[in-house]
């Protein structure tokens, strides 16, 4: 299967932001808990650029899940 890294980027930030919405944190809350800013939560969710994997991990802190459940989505859909 091959996926484009814009496509898989873009996926991400979809899945973090269902992830985000389904514990009913806002932007804001996730990003004080990550210590990072609000804009860089919107950037990720947007797919506006490529984040670390600490910012990964933060994330996953803040959501109360293992990292790799960020990375727990369809590639393709039928």
């Amino acid at each position: 299967m091959d996926i484009s890294e814009e496509e898989f980027i873009i996926k991400l930030g979809i899945h973090i932001r269902k992830l985000r919405e389904k514990k009913d944190i806002s932007q804001q809350n996730l990003a004080d808990d990550c210590n990072i800013s609000k804009a860089q939560i919107g950037r990720v969710e947007r797919a506006e650029f490529n984040t670390t994997i600490r910012t990964l991990v933060k994330i996953a802190n803040a959501l109360d899940i293992e990292p790799k459940e960020l990375l727990n989505f369809q590639i393709k859909t039928l």
